[in-house]
C-alpha cells in the first residue's frame, strides 16, 4: 500500500519487535496487540481516522500477516485484538527484515572469521537474544568484518618484522580512510580480548597490542640497572627511563629480579620505590605491544635462566589475560614467569569484590595458561576480583 496511517504502522511496528522477541526466546507470550496496546486507536476521534487506521490491519489481514478480532458480540465493532500470523509477510509489510533473518546474514558474513576469533559465536549469540554488543547489532556486522581484517593485517605486519605502524597509515592503506580503524576499537577490543563479557579498554591500550600507535610510546623501566642500547650501555636514570622498545638490546648488569608492572601508577610508586635497587621495573602498560614483547625477550635472553621474573597485575580477566601473554613471552626466552601479590590470599578484604562465575572462569583459563595452577585453584575457590592499585 501507498503511504500508511502513522499510528497503524506504529502498531504493526510494536508487533514486529514482540515477534522478535518471541523468536529470541526472551519473551514467551505469544506476539499479538491486545486492548491495551490498541488504547491510542481507540482514543481517536473521528470515523475517518480510525478507518483509516483498520484498512491498514484489514491489508494486513489479507496479506496473511496478521489476524484481526473483533467482539463477538459485536463483529462491526472496534478491533479489540491484533495476532501475528507472519513474521516475515508483518516485516515486508513495514518494509523491514525480521531480526531473525538480519542475524542470519549477519552469521553468513562472519562464518570464515569464526575458526580463528570463536568470541564471535558469542557475539552472534548477544545478537539473537536481542543484546547489544558494545553499542552494535546484526546490523553492524560489516564493522567486525573490518576489525577481523586489522587483527590480520596487523599479525602479518608483525610477523614480516614491522612492530609498529601509526594507526592512520594502516587505515589508509586497509580502507581507503585514514580513521576507519579507530572507530572500530570496541569490537577490536572484544577480538582480542575473547571476551564480550570483559571491561572495555581504552583505545591507546587496544592499539596497543596490534602495533598501533597514534603517537609512538616509549617503555618505561627502573632500577639500578645497565641496559645495553644501540649507542651504549648505561644505567637507567632516576626514578624510572623511557626508551623507545627497539633500541633496548639487553641488560649489562644482572638484576636480583625482574618485575613487570600492569598499571601506570603502580609502576610509578614502585619505580620510586626500588629505582636505586637491583630489580628491574618494566611497565607494560596493559598488554603490551609487539614492539615491548620483542625486547622483554631480549632482556630475558640475557639472563640467566634463573632469574626471578615476576608480574604484577589486576586480579581480574584483564589481568590475568596479561599474565598469560607475559608467560608465553617468559617461556621463549627460556624463563618463567611467576605472580606478584596476585593471590587472593594477598589481597586486603577491603579492596576484594565479588566476581561473576564467568569472570572467575575466565581467570582460571589464563591463569592455567601462565602455568599457575595452584594460583588457578585458589581464583576458582575465592571468586573475587581486585584492582593492582588498592
Amino acid at each position: 500500500m501507498s503511504a500508511m496511517d502513522p499510528l497503524a504502522k506504529k502498531a504493526l511496528e510494536r508487533l514486529l519487535k514482540s515477534a522478535d522477541k518471541h523468536q529470541a526466546g526472551v519473551a514467551t507470550r505469544l506476539p499479538a496487540l491486545t486492548s491495551s496496546a490498541l488504547a491510542d486507536y481507540y482514543a481517536l476521534r473521528t470515523l475517518k481516522a480510525k478507518e483509516e487506521f483498520e484498512a491498514v490491519m484489514a491489508y494486513g489481514q489479507a496479506e496473511g500477516a496478521i489476524r484481526i478480532q473483533r467482539p463477538r458480540h459485536d463483529p462491526h465493532g472496534l478491533i479489540d485484538r491484533i495476532e501475528l500470523v507472519d513474521v516475515a509477510k508483518l516485516a515486508l509489510l513495514l518494509g523491514e527484515v525480521p531480526h531473525s533473518v538480519r542475524v542470519r546474514s549477519a552469521q553468513e558474513l562472519l562464518v570464515e572469521y569464526i575458526e580463528t576469533y570463536p568470541v564471535l559465536l558469542e557475539v552472534l549469540s548477544c545478537w539473537e537474544k536481542l543484546k547489544r554488543v558494545r553499542g552494535t547489532g546484526p546490523d553492524d556486522v560489516a564493522c567486525w568484518v573490518m576489525a577481523c581484517d586489522v587483527i590480520n593485517y596487523c599479525r602479518a605486519q608483525v610477523e614480516l618484522g614491522k612492530m609498529e605502524t601509526p594507526v592512520r597509515d594502516a587505515s589508509a592503506r586497509l580502507f581507503k580512510d585514514s580513521k576507519r580503524i579507530e572507530s572500530l576499537v570496541s569490537a577490536l577490543d572484544v577480538l582480542l580480548s575473547g571476551s564480550t563479557g570483559d571491561k572495555a579498554r581504552s583505545d591507546s591500550e587496544i592499539l596497543q597490542e596490534l602495533g598501533l600507535y597514534r603517537e609512538e610510546q616509549p617503555v618505561r623501566l627502573a632500577g639500578n640497572i645497565v641496559i645495553r642500547r644501540e649507542r651504549g650501555a648505561y644505567p637507567l636514570d632516576r626514578p624510572y627511563c623511557g626508551l623507545p622498545p627497539s633500541t633496548v638490546l639487553g641488560i649489562a648488569s644482572v638484576p636480583s629480579r625482574i618485575l613487570t608492572i600492569e598499571n601506570q601508577t603502580t609502576f610509578h610508586v614502585t619505580a620510586r620505590q626500588l629505582c636505586d635497587s637491583d630489580v628491574l621495573c618494566i611497565f607494560t602498560a596493559g598488554m603490551p605491544s609487539p614492539a615491548w614483547c620483542a625486547m622483554y625477550v631480549r632482556l630475558l635472553s640475557d639472563l640467566p635462566p634463573d632469574t626471578p621474573t615476576y608480574h604484577w597485575g589486576d586480579v581480574d580477566e584483564g589481568g590475568f589475560r596479561i599474565a598469560a601473554f607475559l608467560s608465553r613471552c617468559a617461556a621463549e626466552a627460556g624463563g618463567v614467569l611467576r605472580p606478584w601479590k596476585m593471590r587472593p590470599s594477598e589481597i586486603p578484604d577491603a579492596q576484594q569484590r565479588p566476581a561473576a562465575p564467568g569472570v572467575v572462569e575466565r581467570m582460571v583459563k589464563y591463569a592455567i595458561e601462565a602455568d599457575w595452577h595452584d594460583l588457578a585453584l585458589e581464583l576458582a575457590a575465592a571468586k573475587i576480583i581486585a584492582e593492582q592499585e588498592g
